[in-house]
Order: structure tokens, then sequence, then C-alpha cells
């Protein structure tokens, strides 16, 4: 079955990740939504590049993934949603004791309580056309616990195990719901830190990619947004119409000990 002509639904999806799959899905003719909680006139020209280059319908739709209304709201000005990409997230580096009460409030709201909004807004649309695909963006810290990482870690898990139940509850109809959980993914903000680590340790920046960002990471090696991208297509082909309810992970080997 093409998928050419179908609607893609991607929270923050105005650089990295997100980016990187709208992308990937508008290559094989799937209408993609962008998202993020901006509203710039370079977020709206990134979705008039998308539809340049590849022919699909783009648009971008502002909304607040912290905010209820507003992450259901986008289902709503998607104006249908068959394929949802959950990707929004931020991130915040503390030990518990000194976790700001805020910043656990605002990673859980946008990196697991969106989801739920979400899919909720956007399974009746896709049993009503009788197909969908709900692809979480997850990480290897949906999987494994890192120190510091109070907020990210619990949200994480709570993706993958929130993923399992909307795989059971639409398990005999043709609709998925899967996690992708990968390590390190090269982005333009990981990319930036690369040059400030390398100082912080007085190390090059090689050192600092294979020592320090990528320690847990066995193959060394960044994800990239592409290898994401070519995830969720699957994800999406009638190869995987069986696939639910599980975790791919992407993560050179950082889950396999």
């Amino acid at each position: 079955m093409s998928l050419a002509g179908k609607t893609a639904v991607i929270t923050g999806s105005n650089s990295g990740i997100g980016l990187g799959i709208a992308r990937a899905l508008a290559q094989e003719g799937v209408n993609v939504v962008l998202n993020s909680f901006s509203d710039t006139p370079e977020d709206h020209a990134l979705a008039a590049e998308i539809a340049d280059v590849t022919g699909v319908e783009a648009k971008y739709v502002q909304a607040d993934m912290s905010k209820a209304d507003d992450c259901r709201r986008l289902i709503v000005a998607a104006g249908g949603c068959d394929i949802l990409i959950n990707n929004a997230g931020i991130q915040h580096v503390a030990p518990i004791q000194d976790f700001p009460a805020e910043k656990w409030d605002a990673i859980i709201a946008i990196n697991m309580t969106s989801a739920f909004h979400t899919t909720a807004a956007a399974l009746t649309g896709m049993r009503e056309r009788g197909w969908g695909r709900i692809i979480n963006i997850a990480s290897a810290h949906g999987l494994r616990a890192s120190p510091f990482k109070s907020a990210y870690v619990t949200a994480k898990h709570g993706v993958v195990g929130m993923t399992k139940v909307v795989a059971l509850e639409t398990a005999k109809e043709p609709i998925t719901a899967n996690a992708i959980c990968p390590g390190y993914v090269l982005t333009p903000l990981v990319e930036a830190q690369i040059p400030a680590t390398a100082k912080e340790y007085g190390i090059s920046e090689d050192q600092a990619i294979e020592k320090v960002i990528l320690a847990k990471q066995p193959s060394k090696e960044f994800v990239t947004v592409e290898q994401l991208g070519g995830m969720v297509v699957f994800l999406c082909s009638d190869a995987a119409a069986q696939i639910t309810g599980t975790t791919l992970s992407a993560d050179g080997g950082w889950t396999a000990a």
C-alpha cells in the first residue's frame, strides 16, 4: 500500500529529529504537518520548502505541547491525521534534590503527557478511516536510566508504557503503535555541544565525542536523523503491519548491555 496522500502530524518538528522524519515521510508522498511552540516566518518557510521539493501538502501549525488544549487543537488543525509522530521534547539535567519543580512539570508535560493528548485526539479519525500509525520517539532512556535526568527518564519510560497500552487497545484494528528509542542523535543541538564539551574537558572534539558524548554508545557513532526517518517509513509500511506495542532501538548497542 502506498503512503501517498496520507497525512502525518509530527510534533516538535521545526528542527532535528522531527524535521528529518517529516522530510522522510514527504519523500514517500505523505502530506506533513510541522509543529513547534514558536510561530515565525522561518517555521512556515520550512513547510513551504518541503512542499516545493516533494510536491506534497505541507503546513506548519503552532501549538504548545505543554498545554493539553494545544495538543488536541493541533490534531484538529491538521485536518486529518493518519500518521502521528510524537517527537516533542525538552531536557534538563540536575540531581533530584536540586531539580527545579517547574522543569520537572514541563518535561513530563511536553515529553510524555502531550503524547497522551495527541493520541487520544487522533485515534477517532484513524478508526473512521480504517488505518493509522502512532510512532512515539522515546529514547534509550526509555529503557535505561542515567543519573541527573530524573524527569526525562521518567517521561520516556512513561511513553514506552503508554505505547504498549495503545497497541493493545488497537490490536484488532489496522492501527499500530510503536516507540523508537534512539541513542545520541547528530542534531544541530548536539553538534553545538561538541566544542563546548571538548573545551570543558580539555580534549579534542573527536575525543569529546568518543569519550564523553558517546560514552554509553558502543558503536561510537551518532544516530542520524535520516536513519530515524527510514525507521519511521518502515513502521508505516505494510511490512510492519504486525509490529505493534514494541520498542525499536537505534542506539549503537547502548541497550545491548
